[in-house]
């Protein structure tokens, strides 16, 4: 799986406070820029319609996590012995609802479920009969796409990270976005829209470990029934609270 910054990052993308609508004022050369960047038929406009407009949601989802690529080899006969990048893929469902709580349930090939309940960020792995339990402030903090949660708009965002309208590839619009602070746990994260819904998540953390999650019939009508965001440690599982 991946580590606690990426799953964090993965969780938190559309969790986002709804943005709110810029003061009145003379334009500036930088917000005309903005506003340009940000028109529908952007990537960037997507990203600002779906913070606005979408509150909650249900998608399956694949996640397909590359390890770092090996160094160069010196010679052609050590390139071939040298071993592939480590490949995981995974099944599962995500669901979100604003403010800050959403379950990460991955089904297969191994059980494992993530839940914020608004407070803390609970991991819970059956195999091990074991809950980790982080404060969710302290967690989410960390993480670039955790700034999509407390930010009130794009303009908000960009005081931490480099957004930008990236190539479209895949039937998909991309934003980018690049961390500015150097202690970063993630180098990069680029966010794909279909149609003006989410559809792709793609991270690159320090150690150039990748994780590419895609998302499948993203229902946002759906109603959660109360307590669906709320954990309970199973009976029998060891708690862990990290320092």
């Amino acid at each position: 799986m991946a580590t606690w910054a990426t799953l964090a990052a993965l969780a938190t993308l559309p969790v986002a406070a709804v943005a709110t609508p810029a003061a009145s004022g003379p334009a500036t050369p930088a917000a005309a820029a903005a506003a340009t960047a940000t028109t529908p038929g952007t990537a960037l406009g997507d990203l600002q319609a779906f913070l606005r407009q979408t509150q909650q949601g249900r998608s399956a989802f694949t996640q397909t996590v590359t390890g770092p690529r090996p160094a160069p080899a010196p010679d052609a006969l050590a390139a071939a012995n040298a071993p592939a990048a480590r490949v995981q893929i995974s099944h599962g469902v995500f669901e979100f609802q604003r403010p800050n709580r959403f379950r990460f349930h991955y089904q297969r090939p191994f059980e494992q479920l993530i839940v914020a309940d608004g407070q803390t960020l609970w991991l819970y792995d059956p195999d091990l009969a074991q809950v980790t339990a982080r404060a969710q402030r302290e967690v989410l903090g960390q993480t670039p796409a955790a700034l999509l949660a407390s930010g009130a708009d794009l303009r908000t965002l960009q005081q931490a990270f480099s957004l930008s309208n990236a190539p479209d590839a895949d039937g998909l619009r991309w934003v980018q976005a690049l961390p500015k602070g150097a202690d970063a746990p993630l180098q990069a994260v680029r966010i794909g829209f279909r149609g003006g819904q989410l559809a792709v998540l793609e991270i690159l953390d320090r150690f150039g470990q990748r994780s590419h999650i895609a998302f499948e019939r993203l229902d946002t009508r759906s109603a959660f029934r109360p307590g669906h965001f709320s954990f309970s440690v199973p009976p029998g599982a060891a708690l862990i609270r990290p320092e």
